[in-house]
């Protein structure tokens, strides 16, 4: 297993150089979970692989989703048992053996809502999914009684069921899971880059032979010679595809998916729920000390940037889980909001929700390759597929994906020293709980932060305002994990703006300052980057408060993105 390299400032300035020294095979534009699954299949064949991100890694869609590594239950009455098959098929290598360490079960409650027929239709259906994907690491599906559902959920009303089933299926942090995959990408010798957009593709006649590339923090800007550059962006796809002067062969359409955060003990439940709605499902997800509920499903046309919630996608996610609640939940118990786009293959005319996640790869023109679509669950096949679409523009001899038997950083050794956990937590002097909450983020690499704190222990202190942090979690962000601003820090590398009631206001005075002292800040930097951090938090529950997404746009556009002001 290859070394996990720190992504440091050192780290950036090495990859700056060689983006502009060296000839790539395959250049990805895009730091969400597909393009780094990219560069990670890529790099696992032996190709000469960079990946570049204008933002933060995951900072888009993947780090906004309902943090779910399943099938998709709702998939199988759209009659799509092909990506329900794969998903489930890739659920349980993330389980077993890619990322066992970030990836985990979870129980979720189907209460019935019809006496009669719903239960054998409900019964055959989840038996379905049960089996699809072969070889499974999870329970099956297990009948509830009314009294059973009473006693596993008291916190629904009685009259919202009559009886229930219980299955499984699997969640992540997922923009930990992305930056692993980055970190893993990077290990098998993947340049990697965030802060790092491009600007325009380089052409020799039709075919497309690199891009230019801008440094967002400094205003440097590169040429980066490729064989192939492959588009991974999600819902800018169709930038990038007009950027290289084509139409492209398909085109994406964002849809937006909100969720709350409240607190554990506002439901009282011991699994998950899922409900039907008028037009999908919703899902009450366990998350730690949280519970993450969501998602919404409506066509978003404004900032892709930083999509919006607005108070009637509160208001509606509120009615909708308060319609099985005995004691309903206010905006005064809300944590946390998220909003996220999905990536839908647009031309179809039904709604979004009935869109297929299914992924298309296309080739528009030499040295181009297109991927969009998809779903977090199969990242992996779909950077597969990216990369066999490439090899038409690579040498001959590309092997084939190794990808499914190649474990992300920290899976290997992980279940060992879960087996240890009392050990560590006296050799450390660490509560258990705190040594598993550091394994579950980190896994065998959680033995780097032990290290750090057995040499100083005020690492070992909890993060003032979001105290299910440690100190040494933040300094590790800093030296290893490509952190370069506090958002990064809060938001995506830690939880903490949608985990905590104030979003991550406190813990944003206490961070900056460790970050100013990692990163080598000055007190105009430190404030500036502390400062800017609460004006977008601002920003982010005026917008809640308006009624229409336009309005919400423009409250949110308050906040300036800290990567437009760091230029320079």
């Amino acid at each position: 297993m290859p070394v996990a390299t720190p992504l440091d400032a050192a780290q950036r300035a090495s990859a700056w150089r060689r983006l502009a020294e060296e000839d790539l095979d395959v250049l990805v534009v895009g730091g969400g979970v597909t393009g780094a699954g990219v560069a990670l299949d890529a790099a696992t064949r032996g190709l000469r692989v960079a990946l570049v991100e204008q933002r933060d890694f995951a900072s888009g869609t993947s780090s906004r989703s309902s943090k779910l590594f399943h099938g998709g239950v709702r998939y199988l009455e759209q009659l799509n048992f092909g990506l329900v098959r794969e998903a489930l098929q890739e659920r349980e290598l993330m389980l077993t053996r890619i990322a066992p360490h970030l990836v985990k079960p979870v129980s979720f409650l189907y209460p019935l809502s019809h006496p009669v027929w719903e239960r054998p239709y409900v019964t055959a259906g989840l038996t379905l999914y049960d089996t699809m994907g072969g070889a499974r690491s999870v329970p099956r599906t297990k009948q509830l009684t009314k009294g059973g559902v009473r006693r596993i959920a008291p916190g629904l009303k009685p009259s919202a069921h009559h009886g229930g089933l219980i299955y499984h299926d699997a969640q992540c942090d997922d923009a930990r899971h992305t930056l692993t995959v980055v970190r893993t990408a990077a290990a098998y010798g993947a340049t990697v880059l965030n802060s790092a957009k491009v600007t325009g593709l380089l052409h020799a006649g039709e075919r497309v032979v690199g891009a230019s590339v801008l440094d967002v923090e400094t205003g440097q800007e590169t040429e980066v010679r490729a064989s192939v550059v492959v588009n991974c962006t999600g819902v800018w796809t169709d930038d990038i595809q007009r950027m290289a002067g084509g139409r492209g062969r398909f085109h994406v359409r964002a849809s937006k998916g909100v969720h709350l955060v409240v607190a554990r003990d506002r439901i009282n439940s011991e699994t998950g729920l899922i409900l039907r709605t008028e037009s999908s499902v919703l899902f009450c997800i366990p998350w730690n000390t949280h519970w993450i509920i969501g998602t919404t499903d409506t066509d978003w046309n404004l900032s892709r940037a930083h999509p919006s919630a607005t108070a009637a996608d509160i208001d509606y996610l509120l009615d909708q889980i308060n319609g099985v609640l005995l004691t309903p939940l206010t905006r005064d118990d809300i944590q946390g909001v998220y909003a996220g786009l999905r990536p839908l293959l647009a031309g179809e005319s039904e709604e979004s929700s009935q869109l297929s996640r299914e992924h298309a790869v296309a080739r528009p023109q030499p040295g181009l390759i297109s991927i969009a679509g998809g779903k977090y669950t199969t990242y992996r096949v779909m950077a597969a597929d990216a990369v066999d679409a490439a090899r038409e523009d690579l040498s001959a001899g590309v092997p084939d994906s190794v990808t499914e038997h190649i474990p992300l950083v920290g899976a290997e050794g992980y279940q060992a020293l879960v087996n240890q956990l009392d050990t560590l937590s006296r050799r450390h002097d660490l509560p258990p709980w705190r040594i598993t909450h550091l394994l579950d983020r980190y896994g065998s690499l959680a033995v780097d932060l032990f290290a750090l704190i057995d040499e100083d222990r005020s690492l070992a202190t909890p993060l003032p305002g979001a105290e299910e942090y440690l100190t040494v979690e933040v300094v590790h962000a800093a030296r290893h994990e490509a952190t370069i601003h506090l958002n990064d820090l809060l938001t995506r590398r830690t939880r903490i703006s949608i985990e905590t009631t104030d979003r991550g206001v406190e813990a944003a005075e206490s961070a900056g300052r460790i970050l100013a002292d990692e990163l080598g800040w000055d007190d105009d930097r430190t404030r500036s980057e502390i400062d800017h951090y609460l004006r977008r938090v601002e920003a982010e529950i005026d917008s809640q408060q308006m009624t229409e997404d336009e309005r919400a746009d423009a409250e949110r556009a308050q906040a300036t993105d800290i990567r437009t002001l760091a230029k320079g």
